[in-house]
């Protein structure tokens, strides 16, 4: 097993997705964070309530969520490349206890996953403090707190890659896949919002859970201003994890238990 997992973690750090995917992370987490913190909260339209309060602070942190496609897409051209260019034959051959692969594949795209939430936190972390202080804005939250909600964002990532997973392994066409999931991350979530009724269900979605971990109340009090409906509740952080972590679980059995007797030609 850990000699399949050392393979795996060749494989990926030999292909430039591996760059690509922590270049993505700093400039997403760096710079949006950095370029969102330097023009403030209190310039948007509409406003937000500045970073010199605790509301202002857990909003901009909450916006990094809605970049979770980015890792869920990763993980599903992770999988389903290996479909389109058919090298999973040769790794099953070479492996035929297909569950020991694919439990490879879990582990290594989860430490990508890992990696990549931790630079991004970091480095909109490094961004967020540095702008601040050039500006002279105090935070609106300690810096210890400030850290936590963003390592939980991090970890969250993790969650989103390894639903990508799932989904590649499920649908296996590349194309059909990546419709799937960031069709569904960048707009479906959003839409689903609108829809009186069907809006309650936002805090037991992935997008919802998310935001849970932040209170990012922002866009769904925007949405329920503007439409004239009740507002959505979101579950509290401990109970946010724990659908995440039950997101993760779902789609880590279903990468496991989808390929194992299906043909992959």
């Amino acid at each position: 097993m850990n000699q399949l997992i050392k393979a795996e973690l060749r494989r990926l750090l030999a292909t430039r997705m591996w760059g690509g995917l922590l270049l993505l992370a700093v400039l997403l987490g760096g710079g949006m964070m950095g370029a969102l913190a330097l023009v403030g909260p209190e310039n948007f339209h509409p406003p937000m309530p500045g970073l010199d309060t605790e509301s202002g602070i857990r909003a901009l942190l909450g916006i990094l969520g809605y970049t979770a496609f980015v890792p869920a897409a990763v993980g599903t051209v992770a999988v389903t490349s290996e479909y389109r260019h058919r090298t999973v034959a040769v790794t099953f051959l070479f492996a035929p206890r297909r569950w020991q692969v694919l439990a490879a594949k879990l582990v290594t795209y989860g430490l990508a996953g890992l990696a990549y939430g931790l630079i991004l936190a970091g480095s909109a972390a490094a961004a967020l403090f540095a702008v601040t202080a050039v500006r002279g804005v105090p935070l609106g939250l300690a810096t210890g707190t400030v850290l936590a909600l963003l390592a939980r964002i991090g970890l969250a990532m993790v969650v989103y890659l390894l639903i990508g997973v799932g989904v590649g392994a499920l649908i296996r066409n590349q194309v059909a896949a990546l419709a799937v999931v960031v069709g569904y991350l960048y707009m479906g979530e959003a839409l689903l919002m609108i829809i009186p009724g069907i809006n309650l269900l936002y805090p037991i979605l992935p997008g919802g859970a998310t935001a849970s971990l932040t209170d990012f109340t922002y866009l769904s009090d925007a949405m329920s201003q503007e439409l004239g409906s009740t507002p959505v509740q979101l579950l509290p952080p401990i109970a946010g994890a724990l659908l995440l972590l039950a997101y993760a679980l779902t789609a880590a059995v279903i990468a496991v238990i989808a390929p194992m007797r299906r043909d992959i030609t």
